[in-house]
């Protein structure tokens, strides 16, 4: 993507299914091109992203990646927010 855009892993078949969510949120920062971000909303069941999600991403993309807790959303959701860092950053 070549712009800022939002995923979302809250609703549906991602509201009862970690793995599917891990999977789709890897692939969001996967297509997301470098200097922009994606906004990784998740399900309010699994709780805070930030505890399972932030770690792995930063254990699959080494110092190419800033990550930011925004908030939970009224509706329970968390939002993370990953930004693709040129390389050498």
């Amino acid at each position: 993507m070549d712009k800022d855009w939002t995923k979302d892993l809250e609703h549906d078949e991602y509201e009862n299914d970690i793995d599917l969510i891990i999977k789709d949120a890897i692939k969001a920062v996967e297509e997301t091109n470098t200097g922009f971000y994606v906004n990784l909303v998740t399900s309010e069941v699994f709780d805070n992203p930030t505890d399972y999600l932030k770690p792995l991403l930063e254990k699959l993309f080494p110092g190419q990646l800033k990550i930011k807790f925004i908030d939970q959303c009224g509706c329970g959701g968390y939002v993370l927010r990953v930004w693709k860092l040129p390389l050498n950053s």
